[in-house]
């Protein structure tokens, strides 16, 4: 472990293997929830992606811990099987609970990291909640191939946030799935963003603009997890 200010760096066990993660405490004053948030298919743990996704969510109550995939620790391009991503997970997860203090406590992630966060909440790995960001509904074009079927499983609460020009979230099929879902799930549409949160100019939107609604959605449902609200 190497603490660097209010930094602090992991070598994670993953069976046989070990991969990086970084804890970053929130900056916001007031109890903090912990958030492990795992990138995308495409991204890696120090993306500028998730750094500004980490930067937003510590200024808004949450402590944030990155980590790369074995994969991406690996300096490899193609993802690992699920159950592999699963197991990187896990392991992240399981160890940032033990050494940090914080709570409620959250999983998630961007993509391809939210969809393995949420295949563990579904088979009942302990979390207060789920925090996913362009969930990957469906592969670009084939909209016929839903990966809703596990999502009737999770019994947590679940924030889900994705953009409206989302090419791997059809709108209407995503909020068809949501409503035969039971359970505490919020979906938050980002006006003209896309699957990487980015807006065109015609929008009237910057990126910025999309970040910020990302912290403040995030900051009001976090504060509906604390005891007592």
């Amino acid at each position: 472990m190497v603490n660097v200010r209010d930094r602090i760096e992991w070598r994670v066990p993953v069976g046989t293997e070990t991969t990086a993660a970084v804890y970053e405490p929130a900056t916001a004053a007031g109890r903090a929830a912990l958030f492990v948030c795992a990138h995308g298919a495409g991204g890696h743990m120090d993306d500028s992606a998730m750094q500004k996704l980490a930067e937003q969510l510590r200024g808004r109550g949450i402590g944030v811990v990155r980590f790369n995939f074995l994969y991406r620790e690996k300096g490899a391009r193609a993802p690992d099987p699920m159950p592999r991503l699963m197991d990187c997970f896990a392991a992240v997860a399981a160890h940032a609970r033990r050494e940090i203090q914080a709570g409620p406590y959250l999983i998630g992630g961007r993509s391809m990291g939210g969809r393995a966060a949420s295949m563990l909440a579904a088979e009942g790995f302990a979390c207060d909640a789920l925090l996913l960001l362009a969930y990957p509904l469906h592969p670009a074009g084939k909209p016929e191939q839903l990966r809703d079927a596990h999502l009737a499983r999770i019994k947590v609460p679940v924030l889900c946030l994705n953009g409206t020009r989302d090419n791997l979230c059809r709108r209407d099929l995503m909020d068809e799935v949501v409503a035969g879902l039971p359970g505490k799930w919020t979906m938050h549409w980002l006006e003209a963003a896309d699957h990487g949160f980015h807006v065109p100019r015609t929008s009237g939107r910057s990126d910025s603009d999309v970040l910020n609604e990302i912290g403040e959605v995030s900051e009001r449902w976090r504060s509906c997890l604390l005891p007592g609200r």
